[in-house]
C-alpha cells in the first residue's frame, strides 16, 4: 500500500471515531454556524494532512485532539484580529453576566446551553482543558496534548469546576 492510501485509511478511521468529539470542539470554539462549519472542514482538512506524518509516538487520539485543538486556537486568532473579542481566563468568567434568558426552557438544555456559554467564553488554553476534560480524557492526556504539565492540568480543572459549581448554582438561586 503506498503512503498517500495509508493516509486516506488512517484520516477515515480517525473521522470515524473522532468525528463527533472534532464537531464538539467546534461548536465550543464557534458559535455562529457557517463559520462552526468552516472550522470543521479546516479542522478535517489539517488532519488529513497531518496524518502523512503520524509515526505512532503517540496515539491517534491524542494526535487527532493536539491537530483539532492547534486548527481551532489558529481559527480564533485568525477571528480575533478581524473582530477583537476578549476570552476571559476561569477567575474572570465569575464576573461575566449570565447569558441565559429566565423564560427560557429548564433542564438539561439550558444546562448546556450555560455550560457552552461559559466554555465559549474561555480563553484558548482554558476552553482546550475544559473540552478535553469533557472528552473524557485524563490530566495526563490533556498534558501531552496541550503541552502544560499534568498539575497544571489538574489546577485548572479543580477551578473549573469550582467556577462551574458556582455558575449553576447562581442560576438555581434564581430560578
Amino acid at each position: 500500500m503506498d503512503e498517500a492510501a495509508g493516509q486516506d485509511e488512517r484520516y477515515t478511521a480517525a473521522a470515524a471515531e473522532f468525528g463527533g468529539a472534532i464537531e464538539r470542539l467546534a461548536r465550543a470554539y464557534e458559535a455562529d454556524a457557517d463559520p462552526r462549519r468552516d472550522l470543521i472542514q479546516d479542522i478535517h482538512v489539517a488532519l488529513w494532512r497531518s496524518l502523512g506524518a503520524f509515526d505512532g509516538r503517540c496515539s491517534l487520539r491524542t494526535w487527532v485532539y493536539r491537530v483539532a485543538h492547534n486548527t481551532a486556537a489558529s481559527h480564533v486568532q485568525k477571528r480575533r484580529r478581524s473582530r477583537p473579542e476578549r476570552g476571559a481566563t476561569l477567575e474572570a468568567l465569575s464576573d461575566i453576566a449570565d447569558a441565559d434568558d429566565p423564560e427560557a426552557a429548564a433542564g438539561e438544555r439550558q444546562a448546556l446551553s450555560r455550560l457552552m456559554v461559559i466554555i465559549q467564553a474561555l480563553g484558548p488554553p482554558d476552553r482546550q482543558v475544559a473540552l478535553l476534560y469533557l472528552e473524557d480524557l485524563d490530566a495526563a492526556a490533556i498534558g501531552e496534548i496541550t503541552g502544560l504539565s499534568a498539575g497544571a492540568v489538574a489546577v485548572r480543572i479543580h477551578r473549573l469546576k469550582a467556577l462551574l459549581a458556582r455558575r449553576f448554582a447562581e442560576g438555581s438561586a434564581k430560578a
